[in-house]
């Protein structure tokens, strides 16, 4: 079946990239290892911080996002409970490993001087809470087993989300996808669906662009240190 497998990167706005990484480097261990120009996007960096071989967290900076608000409520909730705009990250959940571990983590937490709350028993999962740099709001969490949907869907929730029978059938288990023997190429443009925002004759230039020729003009694989 042809599906992601896991997060490889999740990459969020800082107008201070040396105090993220300070801190998720000296608070939650995480290691530095990248940080460069990001490529195709004047004056902005690209900072990497490895949980795992194949799962980091990103920051980008930019002198733009120095003058963008936080503002609890719009683009930062402020707690585990809190709302912010729809498709905006309302809280990011890091794992461990063990209850042990969550334990572990919580007193290394504390120790660099940051409150946290928990552990809370959400039954699926463990879970600590604390706050870093900016607003953002972070959780450490254990499972000892996976998410059983059969105890984790509520009809209730189900219903009042106007998902049918027929639609809960499909998430449950999403239809196979067997890759054709040649690229697709892209589908013609269509406002129903999600687009990357970009000036319409721009966009509209990049989505017929030929698969290998975007590649080819927009690829940057040497690393800044040879």
């Amino acid at each position: 079946m042809t599906a992601p497998n896991g997060l490889h990167h999740l990459a969020l706005s800082t107008a201070d990239i040396k105090s993220q990484i300070e801190y998720f480097t000296d608070v939650l261990g995480f290691e530095l290892v990248a940080l460069y120009w990001m490529h195709g996007v004047d004056g902005a960096w690209h900072g990497f911080l490895r949980m795992n071989d194949t799962c980091s967290v990103a920051f980008v900076q930019m002198d733009a996002i120095k003058s963008i608000d936080r503002v609890t409520g719009t683009t930062h909730a402020g707690n585990a409970g809190g709302a912010t705009a729809g498709g905006t990250m309302q809280h990011v959940a890091f794992n461990v490993d063990t209850y042990e571990d969550l334990i572990a983590m919580r007193s290394r937490i504390r120790s660099r001087g940051v409150n946290v709350m928990g552990p809370l028993h959400h039954g699926m999962c463990d879970s600590i809470y604390f706050a870093g740099p900016e607003g953002l709001v972070l959780e450490v969490a254990t499972s000892s087993e996976p998410i059983d949907g059969r105890k984790w869907i509520d009809p209730e929730v189900v219903a009042l989300a106007g998902i049918s029978e027929e639609d809960l059938a499909r998430y449950r288990s999403p239809a196979t996808f067997d890759a054709p023997a040649e690229p697709l190429p892209n589908p013609p443009i269509d406002s129903a669906k999600p687009h990357l925002e970009y000036p319409e004759a721009v966009y509209r230039t990049l989505m017929a662009m030929p698969d290998d020729e975007v590649t080819r003009r927009f690829s940057e694989s040497e690393p800044p240190v040879s």
